[in-house]
């Protein structure tokens, strides 16, 4: 049998051994998603991606995108004249990120083996894989949450053996980890800090000696990136969203609730409407309650949305006084993605938006249209190049696959695994009569929240931080956690010297309820 080169081994052998086990897992993924990039190099690439290239090539950079992802794009292209250092880069953070979550499973007791099952999976899923090296804000977007997800684990293991009084260097290690996670989500994706308010609450709850770290970790990232947006970039000269974009959903809804119930329209509501567009789009085409995109297309003038926007928003306000089940109705509906695993009107109509990791000649249209895109010098780059065809062809075959309709509740919903993730939690917590685990669970709920709340079409990658999370969340079932203490809170004489402090009446959690 071959055997290890004594110079390898006596390397392996300097490792310590609480770090082999992350180092495998970094090791592994990043080899399964080095496939999947060499598979469809440069990567993966959808409308929003050509939009970045013509930003930051034009000097039309934009805010309605993530500026700070606008920014990797132009750094790539300009030191190597392509993409693929962006996404072999995406591929390093994620395999590094699933690793420090390895690590993370290790403290609450889950057996090296399914940990680095766990995170080996994630990286070999067709749609997770092809994911992470597309050319979207959305990967470094997940990035964050998985390193959230990671740190948050961490303080709640502290808050579990009664150590949440410490502040030591892991402790501040923990909260910046758990800072740059919901910064990333914050400039990655332009809602994205509401993923940090939405979680705050509940990091607060169930973290009540670390309150003051927590607002740390998560006011302060989605402060920063409100002054972004709000004012740095425009300061800078970046292209702030017209009113249009901004509002777009709104006038959607409106679309919507017409369509279903025109008699609710008064005739200056009416008249309002069709300064914008014939009333025939308002009641046809636009009432779809899946996709506001389609609002927005031709006949509507989105010159002249943006002019009455004041007046269109105060129709909006009196529609939702007047139908508000028909408005609530309108905004589930387009967040179908978010709270269902199984299909909903956009599936029967094909268009939930599973965008295929290949790239059309014109470049979904921007060729056509765009006079800049059409000619510029970057436009041989604009496309697939595998390394190896052998491999594209093997791992599109496994992408489409995975497309399967009966397969794509389990594959494709984020929505699958937030509820999976739910049960996984509330069931460790009452396992371990603590409510510290709910810390963990608040990324993914808030996260579910997010893109409930405001989703303007069915693309299924707005919940991938969810499915990536949700398979993560699997290991717990096999913990065998020693927190350093007895029922009711008392410390476990056989734990390590630091596990057996005795906690304060503040670290002791309330059994949760039957």
């Amino acid at each position: 049998m071959p055997t290890i080169p004594r110079a390898v081994a006596e390397r392996l052998e300097r490792i310590p051994a609480r770090r082999r086990m992350p180092l495998a897992v970094y090791a592994v993924t990043q080899v399964i998603f080095l496939l999947w990039w060499a598979a469809f190099y440069p990567g993966g690439m959808s409308y929003d991606s050509i939009a970045y290239v013509w930003h930051v090539t034009t000097g039309h950079w934009m805010s309605n995108h993530s500026v700070a992802y606008d920014g990797l794009v132009w750094l790539s292209l300009n030191i190597t004249g392509d993409l693929a250092l962006l996404t072999f880069a995406q591929s390093v953070a994620m395999a590094a990120a699933l690793a420090y979550v390895a690590m993370t499973l290790r403290q609450f007791g889950v057996p090296g083996k399914w940990s680095a099952t766990a995170t080996i999976a994630v990286a070999a899923l067709p749609s997770i894989g092809s994911f992470t090296i597309f050319v979207w804000k959305d990967v470094p977007f997940v990035i964050g949450s998985v390193v959230a997800f990671g740190a948050a684990g961490r303080l709640v293991v502290r808050r579990m053996r009664g150590r949440q009084a410490v502040r030591d260097k892991a402790f501040r290690n923990d909260v910046a980890m758990l800072f740059t996670g919901f910064l990333a989500m914050g400039l990655f994706r332009n809602n994205g800090l509401l993923v940090a308010v939405l979680a705050a609450p509940v990091l607060l709850l169930v973290l009540p000696r670390m309150r003051r770290a927590m607002l740390v970790a998560t006011v302060v990232p989605a402060v920063i990136a409100g002054v972004l947006q709000v004012a740095i970039y425009p300061a800078l000269g970046v292209i702030t969203p017209t009113k249009d974009q901004v509002y777009a959903m709104n006038y959607a809804d409106i679309a919507v609730v017409y369509g279903k119930a025109p008699w609710t329209f008064s005739k200056s509501d009416k008249a309002l409407m069709a300064k914008v567009a014939p009333l025939s789009h308002w009641s046809g085409r636009a009432a779809n309650c899946y996709n506001a995109d389609w609002a927005m297309q031709k006949p509507m003038n989105r010159k002249k949305a943006a002019e009455y926007n004041d007046q269109l928003m105060d129709l909006w306000m009196r529609v939702l006084q007047r139908t508000p089940d028909q408005m609530i109705g309108a905004r589930l509906c387009r967040s179908h993605i978010a709270w269902s695993p199984f299909p909903g009107p956009a599936d029967k109509m094909g268009q939930t938006l599973i965008s295929a990791p290949s790239v059309p000649k014109n470049l979904f249209g921007w060729a056509d249209w765009n006079q800049d895109i059409k000619h510029s010098e970057y436009r041989p780059v604009l496309k697939i190049r595998p390394l190896s065809d052998s491999l594209h062809k093997l791992a599109f075959f496994s992408w489409k696959a995975s497309k399967t309709p009966q397969l794509q509740w389990l594959l494709w919903r984020g929505a699958t695994w937030c509820y999976a993730a739910y049960a996984i939690f509330l069931t460790f917590s009452r396992r371990q009569r603590s409510w510290a685990p709910l810390a963990m669970m608040s990324i993914p709920l808030a996260l579910q929240l997010t893109v409930v709340a405001a989703n303007p079409a069915p693309l299924a990658r707005y919940m991938f931080a969810p499915l990536f999370l949700g398979i993560l969340t699997l290991p717990l079932i096999a913990a065998k956690p020693r927190f350093g203490r007895q029922d009711g809170g008392r410390p476990d004489p056989s734990g390590p010297p630091e596990q057996a402090d005795e906690p304060s009446a503040a670290d002791r959690d309330p059994e949760p309820v039957a």
